[in-house]
Protein backbone atom coordinates (compact mmCIF):
# COMPACT_ATOMS: atom_id res chain seq x y z
CA UNK A 1 0.00 0.00 0.00
CA UNK A 2 1.25 3.34 -0.54
CA UNK A 3 1.55 6.23 1.59
CA UNK A 4 -1.50 8.08 0.09
CA UNK A 5 -4.54 8.97 2.17
CA UNK A 6 -7.61 6.28 2.07
CA UNK A 7 -9.61 8.12 -0.15
CA UNK A 8 -7.00 9.52 -2.86
CA UNK A 9 -6.74 8.93 -6.26
CA UNK A 10 -3.93 6.18 -7.52
CA UNK A 11 -2.12 5.91 -10.93
CA UNK A 12 -2.01 2.50 -12.67
CA UNK A 13 1.31 2.25 -11.44
CA UNK A 14 0.53 2.34 -7.58
CA UNK A 15 -2.39 0.13 -8.41
CA UNK A 16 -0.80 -2.06 -10.30
CA UNK A 17 1.76 -2.54 -7.49
CA UNK A 18 -0.62 -2.49 -4.87
CA UNK A 19 -2.33 -5.43 -6.48
CA UNK A 20 0.85 -7.01 -7.33
CA UNK A 21 0.08 -7.28 -11.51
CA UNK A 22 1.79 -5.80 -14.28
CA UNK A 23 0.22 -2.61 -15.76
CA UNK A 24 -1.24 -3.86 -18.69
CA UNK A 25 -3.55 -6.30 -16.80
CA UNK A 26 -5.25 -3.52 -15.26
CA UNK A 27 -5.74 -1.74 -18.85
CA UNK A 28 -7.10 -5.63 -20.29
CA UNK A 29 -9.25 -5.29 -17.36
CA UNK A 30 -10.73 -2.03 -18.17
CA UNK A 31 -11.71 -3.77 -21.51
CA UNK A 32 -13.46 -6.69 -19.80
CA UNK A 33 -15.46 -5.29 -17.43
CA UNK A 34 -16.91 -2.17 -18.14
CA UNK A 35 -17.42 -1.19 -14.17
CA UNK A 36 -14.07 -0.48 -13.97
CA UNK A 37 -13.43 3.15 -15.56
CA UNK A 38 -10.55 5.35 -14.11
CA UNK A 39 -9.90 8.45 -14.96
CA UNK A 40 -8.23 9.66 -17.98
CA UNK A 41 -6.37 12.69 -18.45
CA UNK A 42 -4.38 13.95 -20.74
CA UNK A 43 -1.79 11.55 -22.75
CA UNK A 44 -4.70 8.59 -21.06
CA UNK A 45 -2.95 8.77 -18.32
CA UNK A 46 -5.38 7.02 -15.53
CA UNK A 47 -6.29 8.20 -12.21
CA UNK A 48 -8.26 5.19 -10.32
CA UNK A 49 -10.78 6.83 -7.93
CA UNK A 50 -11.50 5.09 -4.45
CA UNK A 51 -14.41 3.23 -6.07
CA UNK A 52 -12.60 1.70 -8.65
CA UNK A 53 -9.49 0.55 -6.54
CA UNK A 54 -11.87 -1.16 -4.53
CA UNK A 55 -13.40 -2.62 -7.63
CA UNK A 56 -9.63 -3.54 -8.35
CA UNK A 57 -8.96 -5.31 -5.80
CA UNK A 58 -12.39 -7.16 -5.86
CA UNK A 59 -11.25 -8.32 -9.42
CA UNK A 60 -7.85 -9.63 -8.40
CA UNK A 61 -9.12 -11.74 -5.38
CA UNK A 62 -12.27 -13.43 -7.77
CA UNK A 63 -9.63 -13.89 -10.56
CA UNK A 64 -6.32 -14.84 -8.85
CA UNK A 65 -7.38 -16.14 -5.51
CA UNK A 66 -10.85 -17.56 -6.31
CA UNK A 67 -10.08 -18.98 -9.41
CA UNK A 68 -12.68 -17.30 -11.20
CA UNK A 69 -12.79 -16.89 -14.87
CA UNK A 70 -13.11 -13.68 -16.98
CA UNK A 71 -16.82 -14.55 -17.77
CA UNK A 72 -17.61 -15.97 -13.91
CA UNK A 73 -16.61 -12.07 -12.98
CA UNK A 74 -18.49 -10.42 -15.72
CA UNK A 75 -21.41 -12.74 -14.32
CA UNK A 76 -20.80 -11.93 -10.85
CA UNK A 77 -20.49 -7.72 -11.29
CA UNK A 78 -23.44 -7.96 -13.48
CA UNK A 79 -25.31 -9.59 -10.83
CA UNK A 80 -24.51 -7.24 -8.24
CA UNK A 81 -22.75 -10.15 -6.01
CA UNK A 82 -18.81 -9.66 -6.32
CA UNK A 83 -18.56 -8.32 -2.91
CA UNK A 84 -19.99 -10.94 -0.98
CA UNK A 85 -18.43 -13.81 -0.49
CA UNK A 86 -19.26 -17.11 -1.23
CA UNK A 87 -20.80 -19.00 1.25
CA UNK A 88 -19.13 -21.53 2.69
CA UNK A 89 -21.92 -24.61 3.32
CA UNK A 90 -25.73 -24.48 2.75
CA UNK A 91 -27.56 -23.64 5.75
CA UNK A 92 -29.81 -26.85 7.01
CA UNK A 93 -33.08 -26.08 6.12
CA UNK A 94 -35.81 -26.26 8.45
CA UNK A 95 -39.27 -26.36 8.03
CA UNK A 96 -40.89 -22.74 8.08
CA UNK A 97 -43.32 -21.86 10.89
CA UNK A 98 -46.99 -21.40 10.58
CA UNK A 99 -47.88 -17.88 10.21
CA UNK A 100 -50.89 -18.49 12.46
CA UNK A 101 -49.47 -21.46 15.07
CA UNK A 102 -47.97 -18.24 17.43
CA UNK A 103 -49.50 -15.16 17.31
CA UNK A 104 -46.92 -12.37 17.46
CA UNK A 105 -46.98 -10.33 20.71
CA UNK A 106 -48.07 -6.65 19.94
CA UNK A 107 -45.96 -3.87 20.92
CA UNK A 108 -47.80 -1.45 22.60
CA UNK A 109 -48.18 1.92 20.30
CA UNK A 110 -46.35 0.12 17.68
CA UNK A 111 -49.53 0.57 15.27
CA UNK A 112 -50.13 4.53 16.49
CA UNK A 113 -46.64 5.41 15.77
CA UNK A 114 -46.25 3.51 12.21
CA UNK A 115 -49.77 5.75 11.57
CA UNK A 116 -48.14 8.73 12.42
CA UNK A 117 -44.63 7.91 10.25
CA UNK A 118 -47.30 7.30 7.69
CA UNK A 119 -49.37 10.49 7.84
CA UNK A 120 -46.19 12.69 8.17
CA UNK A 121 -44.99 10.74 4.79
CA UNK A 122 -48.23 11.32 3.04
CA UNK A 123 -47.97 15.08 4.10
CA UNK A 124 -44.34 15.76 2.69
CA UNK A 125 -45.10 14.14 -0.07
CA UNK A 126 -47.87 16.13 -0.72
CA UNK A 127 -45.95 19.21 -0.12
CA UNK A 128 -43.33 18.62 -2.90
CA UNK A 129 -45.68 17.97 -5.41
CA UNK A 130 -47.26 20.90 -4.54
CA UNK A 131 -43.73 22.32 -4.68
CA UNK A 132 -43.17 20.85 -8.18
CA UNK A 133 -46.36 21.14 -9.84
Amino acid sequence: MTDKAAGAFRTIGELAAELGVPQHILRYWETRFPELRPLQRAGNRRYYRPADVALAHRINRLLNEEGYTIKGVQKLLAAGDAGEPAPAAPEPETPPESPVAAPATPVPGLFAELRAIRDDLARALAEDRAFFA
